[in-house]
């Protein structure tokens, strides 16, 4: 059976508004915060809080800006997790006029809550807004940059920069493009107009997100969400390496796990040295700054080549929507050829080339990217793979999935911290911008399948219009992506802030399925750990009243799990799992307000699909060319899962 892979690509051009009726989760607790980044990574963030005169006037409610402020850092400062480095510098705060008016009020080292709370409590307004000097000075109270670690400024502001020099977002542009892991937040305090327009030009500059803050409340809720997404970034791993521009002079690797930057439209190679029958995976990954600026075909390429330049295997991943960037994998194999006569059956000398592809405007900085290499050698002879598994058969869009009152769970940051779930119904929260990681053992024979259901939130009074956009993606073991496309799952909808739906999961794992041609089958051919990503579009923030949105996942594992890859092999014995109790690597019970109440399936009374002009969503893969060898819904009830 020969392999033969074969170009695909696809687009959805509008999207899908999923309408469920439900009436709104309890949702009114924060979650507990996360575990702080690691100590001397470089991560850091310092609020820039805007003290000028303006800030003494009214905030629409019968209090004063400054005050909705100090409330609003405290309640940042209470959710982030212990021990991440925070400062605060304010500006404006000590003369009635001057330009040079900016001060480190509360110095950024492991978290003092309430160190800043004092900070922040002894400011009275009084002075200009030097938000240029600011941002530049800013830049110098965080963490030297380390190769990993995120390092954010968090402006907040209720006017436009009156100093004009430096100006601000030349300065932003300035630090966006240092290379030093750096984004600028910005978050506007009941401003319109200039001053919008300002900071909005600041934070696309410097590689973040513009939150609009038209209340307290909304600045309280603004702040938090910037503020945690800053302190919950991917945790990266692997031994440095960096690759180069051409083949010559490539660093080589061997498997194992890597880490590089890679800088828009660059092409980064990587050598290693393959016998001539053992499969090859690689995966890359690349991490934006959450929210960056990200256009729907902007796109990670990965490609294994030989000899003279030929393409053994080549896919592309795009993001797929222009609300900001979020982690992108892209895969791709060496796998040998079963005749063992293709033109990448030999042994010796390939690359792996990684490329990043940007449209004008988009995000200018060096992304941190982080590579797997796996080998797999061939199966000792005499063994017989069991066949392939090209179906879904049992895992499709119909299958029965886990019922019940679901478990609290705190999804990791990325693959490499990635919470393990065993079958079963889970609830999380995540925030606009993020993505969510879990892992589930799937064994020999058998398929992962899942549906991830966004809650029925309260929304902000007129965000009538305002939609954003709910994903997840499933990958293998070794980090391909799988089962979206043309085929049975869909990996991504609308979020209007009422439920929404998601269906996903793989073909049975099989050996054999290397030699498949559908780019949704041939990466399912070793069992172990899948990866569930789940992600929540930047623009949710303008719709969700909570900090946060509820998520609910239910994972099945279909079939009955191999004791191996061969034909015949016994079924492994299993122990039914205790669902009384959350997996050992689970954190602490995360209710965020939710109810303990049964999963409770109704019939939805209506489901409307609304074409939008002007979303494109190419989100479906552009996935391997050809070798040189030529459901149903379960909306919420009742404020509880």
């Amino acid at each position: 059976m020969a392999r033969r892979h074969r170009g695909r690509a696809a687009a959805l051009v509008g999207g899908l508004l999923l309408a469920l009726c439900g009436t709104p989760l309890q949702t009114a607790a924060a979650a507990p915060a996360a575990p702080a980044a690691p100590a001397g990574d470089g991560s850091g963030m310092v609020m820039v809080l805007d003290s000028s005169g303006s800030m003494a006037g009214g905030d629409g409610s019968g209090s004063t800006r400054i005050a909705a402020a100090r409330k609003a850092v405290g309640a940042v400062v209470d959710a982030l997790p212990d021990g991440y480095p925070t400062g605060l510098r304010v500006y404006g705060a000590d003369r009635p006029k001057g330009c040079a008016d900016t001060r480190l009020a509360q110095p950024v080292t492991a978290l003092d809550r309430s160190g800043i709370k004092k900070a922040v409590a002894a400011v009275e307004p009084k002075g200009d807004t030097p938000i240029g000097l600011s941002l530049r000075s800013a830049a110098k109270d965080l963490p030297a940059a380390g190769s990993d670690g995120s390092r954010t400024i968090l402006l907040i502001s209720d006017g436009e920069d009156n100093c004009r020099t430096p100006p601000p977002c030349q300065v932003a542009a300035q630090l966006g493009k240092s290379g030093a892991n750096l984004r600028i937040d910005t978050i506007g305090f009941q401003v319109a107009g200039k001053a919008r327009e300002q900071l909005e030009c600041i934070a696309k500059a410097g590689n973040g997100r513009y939150y609009d803050a038209p209340d307290a409340g909304s600045l309280t809720r603004q702040l938090q969400r910037a503020g945690q997404l800053s302190a919950d970034g991917y945790r990266l791993k692997g031994d440095k390496v960096r690759g180069t521009a051409t083949r010559t002079g490539a660093p080589g690797i061997v498997p194992g796990q890597y880490r590089d930057t890679i800088g828009p439209n660059e092409t980064r190679y990587y050598a290693t040295d393959l016998d001539a029958a053992s499969t090859a995976d690689f995966s890359a990954t690349v991490v934006p700054q959450p929210g960056a600026a990200v256009g729907s075909l902007d796109a990670l390429n990965t490609k294994v080549v030989y000899g003279t330049g030929s393409s053994c295997d080549s896919t592309t991943e795009l993001f797929g929507q222009h609300e900001g960037a979020t982690p992108l994998t892209s895969g791709v194999s060496r796998i040998p050829s079963q005749s063992g006569t293709g033109g990448c059956d030999k042994a010796g000398r390939y690359w792996l080339a990684v490329q990043r592809k940007a449209a004008r405007g988009s995000d200018a900085a060096r992304w941190p990217l982080e590579l797997m290499f796996h080998v797999e050698h061939p199966l000792k002879k005499g063994v017989t793979p069991a066949q392939s598994e090209p179906e879904y058969g049992a895992g499709g869009k119909g299958a029965s999935l886990p019922t019940g009152a679901p478990q609290d769970v705190t999804g990791g940051s990325g693959f490499n911290d990635a919470r393990t779930l065993r079958q079963g119904v889970w609830r999380d929260r995540l925030l606009p911008a993020q993505t969510l990681w879990y892992k589930v053992p799937v064994g020999w024979g058998q398929q992962l399948r899942y549906d991830v259901q966004f809650a029925n939130e309260p929304t902000v009074s007129g965000h009538g219009g305002h939609f954003s956009f709910g994903r997840t993606q499933v990958y293998t073991p070794h980090r391909a992506p799988v089962g979206s496309g043309t085929g049975e799952f869909t990996p991504q909808t609308l979020y209007t802030g009422r439920p929404a739906l998601l269906q996903m999961g793989t073909v049975p794992v099989a050996w054999t399925n290397r030699y498949e041609t559908n780019p949704n089958v041939t990466p399912v051919h070793s069992n172990g750990d899948f990866y569930i990503a789940v992600t929540l579009g930047a623009k949710a923030a303008e719709i969700a009243r909570d900090p946060q949105i509820g998520v609910v996942l239910r994972v099945a594992v279909l079939g009955t799990a191999k004791s191996g890859p061969q034909a015949g092999s016994v079924a492994v014995q299993q122990t039914a799992p205790d669902d009384s109790a959350a997996s050992a690597d689970n954190g602490p019970t995360r209710g965020g307000g939710w109810t303990s109440g049964p999963l409770l399936p109704v019939v939805s009374i209506g489901v409307g699909v609304l074409l939008l002009a002007g979303l494109a969503v190419a989100f479906l893969r552009a996935r391997r060319k050809p070798r040189p060898d030529g459901g149903n819904a379960d909306p919420t009830r009742g404020g509880s899962w």
